[in-house]
């Protein structure tokens, strides 16, 4: 019942489509984690000294890259699901059942932006500074909004994708 995708097409049957800002983001993240880790480890074998500091840093781009991570997997189709079951469905229930999967994750990423912009404007209104560098913690809780705006936007996608399907 299921069909081969092409090599363009995951299993999920969402296809992937050119270029997106959020690859290049992830592996400029990367570089960056790779070289702030490199650095700590030469500085602190070759002079015994400890750039603590730079454990915010890679905190806040790890945070940023499971964001980017769950962006890029909604929009290739590549998120958690239970295919061992929904695959053994007939056509019609598997279309909605992904029509609600989608739907369920923009309602929750949708709540986490809202409370994630709260959550910033708190920061930002208290004027909280971080402990290691004491830049303004509302730096780092915009992430969370921010990026769970691009999750959704991600799934909207994913969702028109799916919904202008109309057969197996």
């Amino acid at each position: 019942m299921s069909v081969e995708p092409s090599k363009d097409e995951p299993s999920s049957g969402v296809p992937v489509r050119g270029f997106h800002v959020e690859e290049a983001l992830a592996a400029g993240i990367m570089a960056v984690l790779c070289v702030i880790t490199l650095l700590n480890v030469a500085t602190r074998y070759l002079t015994n000294v400890s750039f603590a500091f730079t454990e915010e840093i890679s905190v806040f781009l790890v945070v940023m890259m499971t964001f980017i991570g769950t962006a890029t997997a909604f929009s290739r189709g590549l998120h958690l699901a239970m295919l061992a079951l929904v695959e053994r469905l007939p056509w019609r229930v598997q279309y909605w059942q992904r029509v609600y999967a989608l739907a369920c994750g923009i309602l929750m990423f949708g709540i986490l932006a809202w409370y994630g912009a709260l959550a910033w404007l708190d920061d930002y209104d208290s004027g909280l500074v971080s402990p290691g560098l004491g830049v303004p913690q509302w730096w780092y809780t915009a992430v969370v909004p921010v990026f769970s705006c691009l999750i959704v936007l991600r799934q909207l996608q994913a969702l028109a994708i799916v919904l202008r399907r109309k057969q197996p």
